[in-house]
């Protein structure tokens, strides 16, 4: 299940609650599509700040929707006691996999983290992915720790920050880590812009925000690179670099993902939880100009 494309959605909400019906179709697109699997509730689906009964809410409805394409929910929070709360109601709702980041406040030892996937892979039926996004925990992984956790029980894949844009470099990180990881334990590359170095540097996986928007544009990166073409796979990457500078000056992935499903229409405005904005004015304009210019609304069509 953690191969190929993971499309990660937004989680379309305001003050008042999910925006549910914008939710289900964008899960619907992607289940059309033909992802490999849909990642719910990770940073691009802004878990932390939904309640219990909300995340419920959209692990129910991802299911529901998914067809037959498996649901990967996340469930990390602050407390182990809600992580676990959390799993419960995700595998209740017919998930397929969990996805877990060590979310914290006070920042967490190595023993902490690693006493935290052991007390939740214990406690699952399904197979869990541990999230490494230190932009978000700022907790660092080691490889060593990686391998540690790697060897519990339900753990079946690692999601891994960015790698180097240095195709050398980025395949010894890999070898590195698969060194010290069970066989049966997949690597998948996060961070857009490095998909197709990750790829073809050896991830088995690429967890995707635009492939929560457009997932035939990032399905296409993902097939050449999964059939051995890293040329190909370089090229489609580098026709979105107008994309990936947006990340870039605009501090991640997510800002710019919520002003493209407002500007398209998948979404209505706002979406984010406040504080949290999407892009206004002059920032909002250049956004467009890139969206007219990729031609991405035509995935979306397709």
């Amino acid at each position: 299940m953690f191969t190929g494309l993971s499309a990660f959605p937004l989680t379309p909400m305001n003050e008042h609650g999910i925006q549910e019906r914008e939710f289900i179709h964008l899960v619907e697109h992607l289940a059309a599509a033909g992802v490999d699997s849909i990642g719910v509730l990770g940073s691009t689906g802004n878990y932390p700040y939904l309640s219990v009964a909300e995340r419920a809410c959209v692990a129910s409805l991802s299911v529901a929707n998914a067809g037959t394409v498996p649901v990967v929910v996340g469930i990390g929070a602050l407390r182990t006691r809600d992580v676990l709360a959390n799993a419960e109601r995700a595998q209740q709702a017919g998930a397929s996999g969990l996805l877990l980041a060590p979310v914290s406040y006070q920042k967490l030892t190595d023993d902490e983290v690693y006493d935290l996937f052991a007390t939740v892979s214990r406690s699952l039926s399904v197979p869990l992915c541990v999230y490494d996004n230190p932009g978000t925990t700022h907790f660092d992984f080691s490889d060593e720790l990686h391998g540690r956790i790697a060897q519990l029980p339900q753990v079946r894949s690692i999601k891994i920050p960015p790698v180097v844009n240095d195709s050398e470099k980025a395949r010894e990180r890999v070898v590195r880590l698969r060194a010290l990881i069970p066989s049966e334990v997949t690597i998948g590359i996060s961070g857009d812009p490095a998909a197709a170095t990750g790829l073809n540097a050896g991830c088995d996986a690429w967890y995707s925000v635009i492939g929560g928007l457009y997932p035939c544009t990032a399905l296409a990166l993902t097939r050449a690179a999964q059939a051995g073409d890293t040329q190909q796979a370089n090229a489609l990457s580098s026709a979105l670099e107008p994309l990936w500078a947006l990340y870039r000056e605009y501090g991640g992935s997510l800002r710019v993902a919520a002003t493209i499903a407002e500007l398209t229409g998948k979404v209505s405005q706002p979406c984010l939880p406040q504080p949290l904005k999407a892009l206004q004015g002059d920032d909002r304009k250049r956004v467009e100009q890139v969206v007219t210019q990729l031609d991405l609304a035509a995935d979306f069509r397709a």
